[in-house]
Formats: C-alpha cells, sequence, structure tokens
C-alpha cells in the first residue's frame, strides 16, 4: 500500500491531492500490484501515530511489516517511480552482460554487488533493505560483468557513476551503509531544496560550483559539488544575501558555510578556497548554536509575517493587527485597574474620623466650586449699555 497521510485543513495536502490521483491511475494502468490510498492523520491520530507520522502530507509505502518513508520531490513520475522500486525485491540480479550494460545506460549511479555467496552479499542485502527508498541495488556473477570492466578481487560491492567505477573498501570506508548513502549521489548535480535535505545526512559538505577540479577524486568523499538556481533558497537558508553568481560551501552537519573574501574566477582561486575550507583557516559563519538559532527564530518570523503582507495586506492587517489591538485594552484594564485599587487602599489605610474629615473636605472643595462658576461666567465678558440701564 502506498498511502498518503493527509490533515483536511492542510494547504500541501490539498497541493498534493490531484498529483495522489494521478499517481494511483499511473500505478493501477500500469499493472503495478501497489495499491495507493489515503487516510486522515486527524481523524485517526492513533494509527498514525503508530506509523511516526509527525507533519502532513507523509508518504509511506507499506510492504509487509516495514513502513518505507518517502522524503523526495511530490511529483507523480518521482512518486510512481518510488513506488516501483521499494514494491521490487530489494536487490535485483543483473543474468546477463546485456542486461548489465543496459542498467548501466539507464541509471545514473548504480550500485552492483559481484560474486558468489559470502558475508558482504549478507551486509549489502541489509544495506539494500535500508536504503531502496534511495537508489536500486543490483546483483551479478563475475560472468556477467562486461569484459571492459576490471575488478581487483571478489566479491565485491561497486558503484558505477560520472563515467567510471568506485569499489567499497571495508578498512577504508567503513560501514557500508555509511558508503552507500555518500555514493548515491553523481559527482555533480542540480541542487534544490530535497537534494540539500537528503546531502544533510551523508554527512557530505555542499559546494555550489561550476569548475570541474583535477583533484576531484582526493577530495570527493568529503564534498558534493552542484549548482542551485537563483538565490531565493540560499538566502534564506544563510539568513542574507548571496550575489549571483557565487561560490560558497556549506558544511550540513552543523550548518555552517564558507564565502570566499574575494569573487573567484580561476581555477586556483577556487581550489585555494577549497583548501582554506579542509585546512580549517576559512572564516566560518552560522553554526548551530544558540544565538544563531534565536536569529533563526527571528529571521522566520519576520519572513512570514512578510510574505502574509506581500500576499495578503487586509489579512495580515487582521492576523497581527486584531492580537496587537486585544493586548492593547487588556494592558489598559490592568493598568487602570492599579490605579483604582491604589485609590481604594489609601482610603481603607484611614481610621472613620480621618475618612469623615477627609469627606467633609471634598464636600467644601465641592461647594467652593460651585460657587466661583457663577462669578467666572459673569466675569468672561461685559454687558452692554442698554442691559445695564434696564438693571
Amino acid at each position: 500500500w502506498l498511502v498518503d497521510f493527509y490533515a483536511p485543513w492542510c494547504g500541501y495536502c490539498k497541493k498534493l491531492e490531484p498529483v495522489w490521483y494521478d499517481v494511483g491511475a499511473e500505478l493501477k494502468s500500469s499493472g503495478s500490484p501497489v495499491r495507493v490510498g489515503k487516510m486522515d492523520a486527524t481523524a485517526y491520530s492513533g494509527m498514525a501515530s503508530e506509523f511516526g507520522v509527525r507533519g502532513y502530507p507523509t508518504i509511506k509505502l507499506l510492504k509487509g511489516d516495514l513502513a518505507y518513508s518517502y522524503k523526495g520531490p511530490r511529483t507523480k513520475d518521482d512518486i510512481v517511480e518510488f513506488a516501483n522500486r521499494v514494491a521490487g525485491p530489494a536487490v535485483r540480479a543483473l543474468p546477463s552482460k546485456q542486461m548489465f550494460e543496459h542498467m548501466l545506460k539507464r541509471h545514473d549511479v548504480l550500485f552492483v554487488y559481484v560474486g558468489a555467496e559470502s558475508p558482504l552479499k549478507e551486509k549489502y542485502n541489509d544495506a539494500a533493505s535500508e536504503l531502496v527508498v534511495y537508489t536500486y541495488f543490483f546483483s551479478a556473477s563475475e560472468e556477467a560483468v562486461p569484459e571492459s570492466m576490471s575488478l581487483p578481487e571478489l566479491p565485491a560491492v561497486v558503484v558505477f557513476k560520472d563515467g567510471s567505477h568506485f569499489t567499497y573498501d571495508e578498512y577504508e570506508d567503513g560501514s557500508l551503509s555509511s558508503w552507500v548513502n555518500k555514493e548515491r549521489f553523481q559527482g555533480y548535480l542540480h541542487i534544490d531544496g530535497f537534494t540539500l535535505y537528503e546531502l544533510g545526512e551523508t554527512g557530505k559538505t555542499g559546494d555550489r560550483v561550476h569548475f570541474t577540479l583535477s583533484y576531484f577524486s582526493c577530495i570527493s568523499r568529503d564534498f558534493q559539488f552542484g549548482h542551485m538556481d537563483g538565490n531565493d533558497y540560499i538566502n534564506g537558508l544563510i539568513m542574507g544575501e548571496v550575489t549571483v553568481p557565487s561560490v560558497i560551501i556549506l558544511n550540513t552537519s552543523n550548518e555552517q558555510y564558507f564565502m570566499p573574501s574575494e569573487l573567484i574566477e580561476s581555477m586556483d582561486q577556487l581550489v585555494q578556497f577549497i583548501s582554506s575550507v579542509l585546512n580549517g583557516s576559512a572564516q566560518a559563519y552560522g553554526g548551530d548554536g544558540f544565538i544563531q538559532r534565536f536569529k533563526r527564530v527571528a529571521y522566520d518570523a519576520r519572513s512570514t509575517i512578510m510574505s502574509v503582507f506581500r500576499s495578503s495586506p487586509l489579512l495580515g492587517c487582521f492576523l497581527f493587527g486584531l492580537p496587537l489591538g486585544v493586548i492593547s485594552l487588556m494592558c489598559y484594564g490592568i493598568c487602570t485597574a492599579e490605579s483604582d485599587d491604589g485609590l481604594d487602599e489609601k482610603r481603607e489605610g484611614l481610621t472613620d474620623e480621618e475618612e469623615e474629615e477627609d469627606d467633609e473636605e471634598e464636600e467644601q472643595q465641592r461647594q467652593a466650586a460651585e460657587l466661583e462658576g457663577p462669578g467666572e461666567e459673569e466675569d468672561v465678558g461685559e454687558k452692554d449699555p442698554e442691559e445695564k440701564k434696564t438693571d
């Protein structure tokens, strides 16, 4: 089952709805065994909690006792490809050289286990079951490997990408799952929000560049190269303004970023900049400290308010003006109440005789004011001669 956990009030869920119907129609027409459904996670909160739903919409493929979460772009083609990949076997066999070469042309990144049964194959199967949500996994015998490719020893786990292939080394690369998670990207990518999020899970540093490095193989394990269209997303990420074009290095593990002190226009300048990041001499900005988090909250709040006022000024005035008005009235009420309470407390502190004297004094002041009132009115204007004569 491919299930969309949604909330009726969620705008992203409403945007996904027509795409979701297209996904169901596509899988049904292609004869896929995957059935498509959706569940109101607010009405069935217990079931949603059981599947670990924390936000909306959440897409999961339920296969046996396992639930695979989808984290890619919410487009029909991407979701259908995810469903077909995860619904099938975690590791697919390549029985012939022709099939091997066909898959090399079809996939930009291809993981293949080559060899017979071994402990390495068991680890490979475990990694495939965990990471099949991201990429395909294949296995082949030594006879199915094209003659143009030579492997130093078997069994081996090999990744084919960027016109070359790289072999997993347990002593140098550590965990097989971590190695696969790092190598599942091409050497140079078009980066968007989804890709950058996935890069953050690999532990690689993201570098937005447009050069091919001669020493790429030396730093490819630490850096992911790519480009991003425009600067809107990156401006929000660093909470500043980035000129276009520019080069910026992001450390997705701690949200730090590095920017060159001058415009990079040559290969030597780029190499020097990357080297300064590697040796720690480059100035680091951002981070995930307390002050930076506070700035992030303030920046996000400001951005949200500005976006609301840009899209709908009247709605913005209502959303933010009404609470401010209510708060102002509450403050006024509290201040006036304190003033009245102060007068009452002052009177409560007096004795009976002092209260009588205070009342008599107030009465005398009131009578004096009444007597002075008419005199002041008579002095305001002088009577004309005719009125004086009449008097």
